[in-house]
């Protein structure tokens, strides 16, 4: 008997076993026969399921197996279809800038930008008091730790702190650059810094938190300090937060969130066939096998004059969006 991804999944949960679970991103189909999907694949406890290989995945339309070799089913580098973009905003205020924790905020600045550097674009701005914020290295630039060791010199013009302004325009910076993309899916993730609370008052906390609700970019926040307001840190970060009233836990802060960011960029997938049917509505199911663990996700397609001469490697036919990347959940 053939499971759905329902199935599965309630059979999971009755037994106490984890299966997994498939989330479409967007589909494209298109001639000759070309049938593509991005998708996540995440256990259903809700961690991130990386490194899956094109032989973990079987394909099904209208219930029956679809050959492999028929098919000639791949999996694409994610690059050909989205672009991953990540700012880090990093609070230099005159507290952080006088602080003895500068050099180890430094240190893990520029860890953490080495971890998900490998597979996002990332950028560093700083704030203080002033109206705006500062960039230290644009997105994927070749220099971005030396840039971010540079912050161990920086020293503010204003001392204060414009912590709410200064997300509300990261915010608007990475959107920007997210809708100059050359491809259609674009994930967008502020990571901000701060060891303590607004100060400036520049901008309202109300103006924060519409920028907030109203962005598809995934927001984290890492805030680490005697001053820190545990429900303005929630407020910012709402995809995932660290907060400690110790200084020395910046390392520690850096390397949670860091660590969470790469798993759920590292989730995705961008899986390509060739489709046997050439005419009528199918139904395709797409499998995912990870030891004893499994999960489907299914979608109608439509293969009125598909044909022959299909090559999976054909750039997917996505529409322009702007897919969160991680669920709205905390970290810690």
């Amino acid at each position: 008997m053939m499971l759905t991804s329902r199935c599965v999944l309630c059979l999971a949960a009755l037994t106490g076993c984890t299966g997994l679970n498939l989330q479409m991103v967007d589909r494209s189909v298109q001639k000759p026969s070309n049938i593509a999907v991005y998708f996540t694949v995440d256990t259903t406890r809700g961690d991130p399921v990386p490194d899956l290989r094109p032989e973990d995945f079987h394909i099904y339309e209208d219930d029956r197996p679809v050959s492999v070799y028929e098919s000639r089913q791949t999996i694409l580098q994610p690059e050909v279809a989205a672009a991953f973009y990540a700012l880090l905003l990093v609070d230099m205020s005159g507290s952080v800038v006088g602080s003895p924790e500068v050099n180890q905020l430094v240190e893990a600045a520029a860890s953490f930008s080495r971890r998900i550097g490998s597979r996002q674009k990332v950028a560093v701005y700083a704030f203080d008091g002033s109206p705006h914020i500062s960039p230290i290295a644009g997105f994927g630039a070749a220099n971005v730790e030396t840039a971010i060791n540079s912050l161990a010199w920086y020293r503010p013009k204003d001392p204060s702190t414009n912590l709410n302004g200064s997300v509300v325009e990261a915010i608007k910076i990475l959107e920007r650059q997210m809708d100059h993309a050359a491809v259609p899916l674009r994930f967008g993730t502020l990571v901000v810094f701060t060891d303590g609370t607004d100060h400036a008052g520049r901008v309202k906390a109300e103006a924060l938190r519409d920028a907030v609700a109203e962005t598809q970019v995934d927001i984290y926040a890492i805030a680490v300090g005697g001053e820190v307001n545990d429900a303005e840190v929630h407020a910012i970060g709402r995809s995932g937060t660290f907060t400690s009233k110790n200084p020395q836990d910046v390392t520690r802060g850096f390397e949670e969130i860091g660590r969470r960011i790469e798993g759920f960029s590292r989730r995705y997938y961008l899986l390509s066939y060739c489709s046997p049917a050439r005419a009528g509505q199918h139904q395709v199911e797409i499998e995912a096998v990870k030891g004893r663990m499994s999960g489907r996700l299914s979608y109608d397609f439509k293969a009125d004059g598909f044909g022959p001469n299909c090559d999976p490697n054909q750039r997917p036919a996505f529409n322009v969006h702007r897919p969160r990347m991680s669920r709205p959940a905390r970290a810690k």
